[in-house]
C-alpha cells in the first residue's frame, strides 16, 4: 500500500503559484478600475461639450447685439438724441487686414478681431 502524505513544493512552485494568485486578483481590480477612469473621463468630456455649446450661443447672441449696435440707423438715432450731425467723412472702416498697431508687425486677425466700422459724429451748429 502507498502512503498519502503530504504534496510538497519547490520553493519556485510555492512563489509561481502566489504570483498567480495575485494576478488573478490583480488583473479584474485594474480593469474596473480602468473602466472607471474611462467612464469619469467620457462624463467630463460631455460635460465640457455642453458648455461649449452653450459659450458658442452666447457669443452668437453677443455678435448679433454688436451688429445691431453698431447699424447705421443705430448710430444716427443716438447722434440725433445727443444733438450730433452726421458726417460721412468721419466713418472709418477699420478691416480685419489693416495692422494692429502702426509700430508693430501684429495684425487684428492675428487675435482673432472681426472687423467693424466705427462711426464718429459731430455736433450740430
Amino acid at each position: 500500500m502507498e502512503k498519502k502524505g503530504k504534496v510538497r513544493f519547490l520553493k519556485g512552485e510555492k512563489l509561481m503559484y502566489v504570483i498567480l494568485v495575485l494576478l488573478l486578483i490583480a488583473i479584474p481590480v485594474a480593469n474596473v478600475f480602468s473602466k472607471s477612469l474611462l467612464s469619469e473621463t467620457n462624463i467630463k468630456t460631455e460635460k465640457m461639450k455642453t458648455k461649449i455649446e452653450k459659450l458658442e450661443s452666447n457669443n452668437e447672441s453677443l455678435e448679433m447685439q454688436i451688429n445691431e449696435l453698431v447699424s447705421l440707423e443705430n448710430i444716427q438715432k443716438i447722434a440725433e438724441r445727443y444733438g450730433l450731425s452726421y458726417n460721412s467723412d468721419n466713418i472709418v472702416n477699420v478691416s480685419s487686414d489693416i495692422e494692429y498697431s502702426t509700430k508693430s508687425n501684429v495684425s487684428k486677425k492675428q487675435y482673432g478681431l472681426k472687423p467693424y466700422i466705427y462711426y464718429s459724429c459731430e455736433y450740430a451748429d
